[in-house]
């Protein structure tokens, strides 16, 4: 029976050029989908573009466009993306997919049937930043924590509700039959205390007249949907909900990643809004913290933001997929350090697993040696470790654990010196060598594909030399 796994990244945005931040969210997504085919998992990967809301409006405006224009000139950093990083997404959705906006009417009109959508007068504080109400104890000094340099907007207008107070118990109830639902297990405690103080409905429409880039509501011309409400649509509707039902059934529900900016949007709202129209909740979260910089979080008017595309282009591909899996903690902020990177690319990469490679194949290809490789069990049995881990969202640790193996093959070369050896001897030992070496490989694949690779077809049928894989950077 084939075994079925979905994952996702949230959606990033538009407004802005790519950042480091979703970089490290693509490539952890892509790690789990590449190690989930390896072990024969039919994969898919989802992740896109946020392209509705008022910040894109803003944005659009400032620039002189029609929204859409602006959407489709700024998507092509995104597509670029694919590239740079060697993400291996099976879909990349666009939430001004006509698809997409179908499916959200879809669904609105699945959750008002419910009895959870309704229309009332509000007046609230509202933060552009994160396109979210914000109640006083959410500011400080009358700010948002999280975009400090933006204005606090006052709205009131009439909107479309969703009854979000119905589902506190319903919630609760639900995180009790599945305690590993959201990992950390601190940022699920933090939600659970969230949703203990009582939730209060939240508006999921604008008035079309003040805000009209939007997903028109049905059977409502003077309403637009709220980006929230239809963003998080996007992790059915890429499966080809509500009209390929075998293929949502098949992959839903699914494994998310997000930001812990996102977490109660992802870990309450969106569970409430399936459960409201008749879908199953997502089957478990991974809450990641941020990249900062200098100790700071990233942000355009800081000027601190680190662009992928050029350290992609100072250190290589699978350089900066090692970063950002082994140095920045897997739930927890972590800083970028170009210093660091430095380190991190001549110490793991250039002089121990590209002085390993070089050195080994070096010594097979003077000996003429043909390369074995070994039975599928035992590559499935090397993989095991790594797929706890894994499981476990647990990058840093699968990193030590593949690179404890890269230093122990280092040492036995050291001190077994096959140099020194009779014929036999270093034969024996270089074919156990080389065994050794694919099996890294196999466990590099997911990691740091395109290195794999090289090494996979150095060691194929008769043995070649493999030059340098990272050339030391000064």
């Amino acid at each position: 029976m084939k075994k079925y796994f979905y994952i996702t990244t949230t959606l990033p945005y538009i407004n802005a050029d790519p950042h480091i931040g979703f970089a490290m969210e693509a490539v952890r997504a892509d790690v789990i989908a590449r190690f989930k085919r390896l072990l024969g998992y039919k994969v898919f990967f989802n992740t896109g573009s946020d392209e509705h809301g008022q910040k894109i409006y803003q944005k659009a405006k400032e620039n002189k466009l029609d929204p859409k224009n602006y959407c489709d000139r700024q998507i092509k950093k995104f597509y670029e993306l694919k590239e740079a990083l060697n993400l291996s997404y099976d879909k990349f959705i666009r939430t001004t997919d006509k698809d997409h906006m179908k499916a959200a009417q879809i669904f609105w009109q699945l959750c008002r049937k419910n009895g959870d959508i309704y229309k009332a007068r509000y007046k609230v504080k509202y933060c552009i930043g994160c396109e979210m109400e914000k109640t006083e104890s959410e500011l400080i000094d009358g700010r948002c924590q999280i975009h400090p340099n933006k204005e606090i907007e006052l709205i009131e207008e009439e909107n479309y509700f969703f009854r979000f107070s119905r589902y506190q118990q319903i919630l609760l109830d639900f995180y009790k039959k599945n305690p590993q639902f959201i990992q950390p297990q601190f940022r699920f405690e933090e939600l659970k205390k969230f949703i203990k103080k009582g939730l209060k409905d939240f508006s999921i429409s604008r008035v079309k007249e003040k805000m009209p880039w939007g997903i028109p509501v049905p059977q409502d011309r003077t309403q637009v949907m709220y980006v929230w409400f239809d963003a998080l649509i996007n992790y059915i509707s890429s499966l080809g909900w509500p009209t390929n039902q075998q293929n949502f059934k098949k992959f839903w529900p699914g494994t998310q990643i997000a930001g812990k900016d996102n977490l109660r949007q992802q870990g309450a709202m969106w569970q409430a809004m399936l459960l409201s129209a008749g879908l199953p909740p997502s089957k478990k979260i991974f809450i990641e913290g941020f990249i900062t910089s200098g100790g700071q979080k990233m942000s355009k008017s800081l000027g601190n933001v680190v662009d992928p595309f050029l350290m992609v282009k100072k250190y290589g591909t699978d350089a900066v997929r090692f970063y950002l899996i082994k140095e920045i903690p897997d739930f927890d902020d972590g800083d970028f350090s170009e210093t660091r990177m430095k380190e991190i690319y001549n110490a793991f990469l250039a002089d121990e697993l590209g002085n390993l490679v070089t050195r080994l194949t070096n010594l097979a290809f003077q000996d003429n040696l043909t390369f074995n490789k070994p039975d599928q069990k035992i590559i499935e049995k090397n993989l095991f470790p790594l797929e706890k881990l894994i499981d476990k969202f647990q990058f840093n640790e699968s990193a030590d654990l593949i690179w404890k193996k890269i230093k122990n093959l280092n040492k036995q070369i050291d001190i077994f010196s096959p140099w020194k050896k009779k014929p036999d001897q270093r034969k024996n030992f270089l074919n156990q060598s080389l065994t050794d070496l694919y099996l890294i490989a196999k466990n590099l694949e997911s990691f740091l594909p395109q290195t794999a690779q090289k090494i996979i077809d150095g060691l194929t049928l008769k043995v070649s030399r493999i030059p340098p894989l990272f050339p030391k950077i000064t």
